[in-house]
């Protein structure tokens, strides 16, 4: 990649996606540090309708012409940005926008945007920028007011993309600023509702009752998810979130083992391997509500799951992800 390192050094420092470095998370916590340390809770929610199909091909030639005096180069950047798309099996070709999926498409977004960032940054602006997904922090709702009506201006009027005025808004930290699954809030970051009901889901799609697997195989797949979702949500206060989730799925397991065994003779013999002096009972091995009976809890307790190496989400640490563009 021979563009990359020529537009690395110029690019806005707070441009954060597709950018050796540089992650989610600190693009998460620049906003945060915005926000809270900086006392700009107004935040102008920009939304552009297919970014990324509507790169004006001449402009972006312009702005790499700038940094690039290669004529091949230049060629083949003009000949990636006109080799067309597939539409339902038929190939089209494309007079704007950058196809997605190509290599370079991140890094042309990033130049094209550049110039927003640049000027925005000119005007006095504070911004953050992952893509296409674009805030603007301000002081008062007046200068949040005033920002969108610059930034939009910019986009539509040099940059030839479109905002969406249905889905740009703007709004205060008191309410939750969201951003890459997130909401920042002005004294704690959340995870998004949605993001905790998708992944719900598909823990509750791993964990069905008539799966039929070993527990040790429904675990060795969930934890790769598990790790996923619990290193990148790390950053929200999410201990609550994620010990919720933990006994719930506990529970779930407890539900698909004792479907697994079937009988109830079964777990009493399982109970009585592991020194349970009680009175056994008779109890549906199918009826979700048994998975937190009692019996349940001693036949598979947490430490049990443990053993098996479940990834347990109450030990991971939350609140935070350290950051040098935090600081």
């Amino acid at each position: 990649d021979i563009l990359s390192p020529i537009f690395e050094e110029q690019f806005h420092p707070s441009s954060f996606g597709y950018r050796p470095g540089r992650s989610c998370h600190d693009a998460i916590n620049k906003a945060t540090m915005f926000i809270r340390r900086y006392e700009r809770p107004h935040v102008v929610d920009m939304d552009l309708s297919k970014c990324f199909d509507k790169l004006d091909h001449t402009l972006i030639i312009e702005s790499i012409k700038r940094r690039v005096r290669d004529g091949s180069v230049l060629r083949l950047i003009s000949q990636f940005l006109t080799s067309g798309v597939m539409v339902d099996g038929h190939w089209q070709q494309t007079d704007t926008g950058s196809p997605q999926g190509g290599v370079i498409s991140p890094l042309i977004a990033n130049i094209y945007l550049d110039a927003f960032d640049k000027e925005m940054m000119q005007r006095g602006h504070r911004i953050v920028r992952y893509a296409d997904d674009i805030l603007i922090l301000c002081r008062s709702r007046s200068a949040a007011e005033n920002a969108q009506r610059q930034a939009t201006q910019i986009l539509e009027g040099k940059l030839k993309l479109t905002v969406n005025t249905e889905k740009t808004h703007i709004t205060h930290s008191d309410a939750g600023i969201r951003f890459l699954g997130v909401e920042i809030g002005t004294q704690h970051t959340r995870i998004q509702a949605k993001k905790l009901v998708v992944f719900k889901t598909k823990l509750k799609q791993m964990t069905k009752r008539n799966g039929g697997k070993p527990l040790y195989l429904v675990i060795n797949a969930l934890n790769p998810l598990l790790r996923g979702f619990s290193q990148y949500f790390r950053i929200a206060n999410a201990s609550r979130a994620f010990k919720q989730i933990a006994s719930w799925l506990r529970r779930r397991l407890r539900s698909v083992q004792l479907k697994l065994w079937k009988k109830t003779s079964r777990l009493h013999r399982w109970l009585r391997q592991r020194g349970y002096k009680g009175k056994f009972a008779y109890m549906s091995m199918t009826s979700w509500r048994s998975a937190r009976s009692p019996l349940a809890s001693y036949a598979m307790p947490n430490s049990w799951f443990n053993e098996l190496g479940l990834v347990n989400l109450e030990d991971v640490r939350t609140g935070s992800v350290p950051s040098r563009y935090a600081g």
